[in-house]
């Protein structure tokens, strides 16, 4: 079964897009695929075409929106809005929603320094990592972050990307 995901991405941080909407499309798609049988929130439940809107954000914008809705101060590298909480997108019989992400460009550039790791591959991560939650995967109990970084790391390496996880040796 094919699974139609229409993804729209809102560049709001300062500076040049790093990639192409196809790009980040790419990515969130083979999140969705590579979950498609095992997600917490099954993709039946949604009327297609799905929306998933992307907006990369600047980090007093990821503060606010990480204060007002988790109550946790400072920026963060991505938060995930389910459909009944988006944020960035227009809701309508026309384009229902799979949700929102905000992913907060300085965090995930200085995070992906202090990894070792291109930014492409940390932001790459982080639409994975985000769209996985959108699909209601979680990281609160360790058996669910083993589920869930075991899921990551498959869809990035099809992706070509390494695994996330593991630090690099100097």
């Amino acid at each position: 079964m094919t699974f139609v995901i229409q993804t729209d991405v809102q560049w709001a941080a300062v500076g040049e897009p790093l990639c192409d909407i196809t790009t980040f499309k790419e990515w969130a798609d083979a999140a969705v695929l590579a979950s498609v049988d095992t997600a917490p929130r099954s993709l039946q439940d949604f009327p297609r075409p799905r929306m998933l809107t992307i907006r990369i954000v600047d980090a007093a914008e990821s503060a606010a929106l990480n204060q007002g809705f988790r109550s946790k101060p400072g920026a963060t590298n991505v938060l995930a809005f389910p459909a009944e909480d988006g944020l960035f997108s227009m809701i309508s019989d026309e384009q229902p929603e799979l949700g929102d992400l905000a992913i907060c460009l300085p965090v995930v550039t200085r995070e992906a320094a202090e990894q070792g790791k291109p930014i492409i591959a940390h932001l790459a991560h982080m639409v994975v990592h985000g769209t996985l939650h959108l699909l209601g995967f979680d990281h609160i109990s360790e058996s669910d972050a083993e589920v869930m970084e075991a899921l990551e790391v498959t869809v990035l390496a099809t992706l070509g990307y390494s695994n996330p996880y593991q630090q690099k040796k100097d």
